[in-house]
């Protein structure tokens, strides 16, 4: 029998997912506990939620930093980690030139520094497990994706899916360690001896879109303008019905 995830009755699927306006509206203290090097510009950080509710994954939440003058600043991050994994979420953050936010994360954070949070927020970019999913990002825009990739796994879910990851190049390729036999990288700028080096094309995609599983995919693309625009007029191309592409890009 296929096993699909039963999310919380706050959410409502399938379609577009609610979210609970008073998860998403409450700011709860995260305490850093531990820091993982992904790349040379990218690391994971494992925050102690205590009162978190979960979240489904390809949900963001809303990241507060306090100054001791009072500033304020807040982003919007991806949740990188499974929802199975009570009180922790996990965040993988890009080291942005000039960023108020991940500069701080990259260089003065360290375990036990507090920050504020809220939510999850979004239900359109979320997956609740329940169809075959279709995953193609680039850079950190993997993110969300791999916390689909993650919830899959641990929940040992029957449902196909398949992710498409594009990065420059191996050494920037954030969870490189964790792939396994539904990934297929794509490189850029360089690559491995015998591995092609060249951007997203139609053939990349032709093999997992020949699966054709019960139901269809369910695509899931996540990446710069630029990759978010490219991406998904390749599936459409290949065939992918619009109403089952859901977007979320940044920059």
């Amino acid at each position: 029998m296929t096993e699909t995830f039963a999310p919380p009755t706050r959410f409502a699927v399938p379609g577009r997912i609610a979210v609970s306006n008073r998860a998403a509206s409450v700011w709860q203290t995260a305490t850093i506990t531990e820091i993982r090097r992904e790349t040379p510009y990218a690391a994971t950080f494992r925050l102690a939620v205590p009162a978190w509710e979960g979240h489904l994954p390809g949900q963001h939440l809303m990241l507060r930093l306090r100054a001791a003058d009072g500033y304020l600043a807040q982003r919007h991050y991806s949740i990188a980690s499974a929802p199975d994994d009570s009180g922790h979420i996990e965040l993988t953050l890009d080291h942005v030139d000039g960023g108020e936010v991940s500069g701080w994360f990259h260089t003065v954070a360290g375990p036990g520094d507090e920050v504020e949070v809220r939510g999850p927020l979004s239900g359109f970019f979320a997956w609740p497990g329940d169809r075959p999913a279709l995953l193609i990002g680039a850079g950190s825009g993997v993110v969300p994706l791999m916390s689909m990739v993650r919830h899959h796994r641990a929940g040992r879910l029957a449902v196909p899916l398949r992710l498409l990851v594009s990065a420059r190049g191996p050494e920037e390729l954030i969870y490189a360690r964790e792939y396994g036999a539904e990934t297929t990288p794509v490189f850029t700028r360089s690559a491995p001896v015998g591995t092609p080096v060249g951007r997203l094309t139609a053939a990349h995609l032709a093999p997992v879109l020949a699966e054709r599983p019960e139901g269809g995919w369910e695509a899931y693309v996540c990446g710069s303008n630029g990759f978010a625009e490219h991406a998904s007029r390749l599936l459409v191309e290949a065939g992918q019905p619009v109403d089952r592409i859901r977007i979320e890009r940044f920059g």
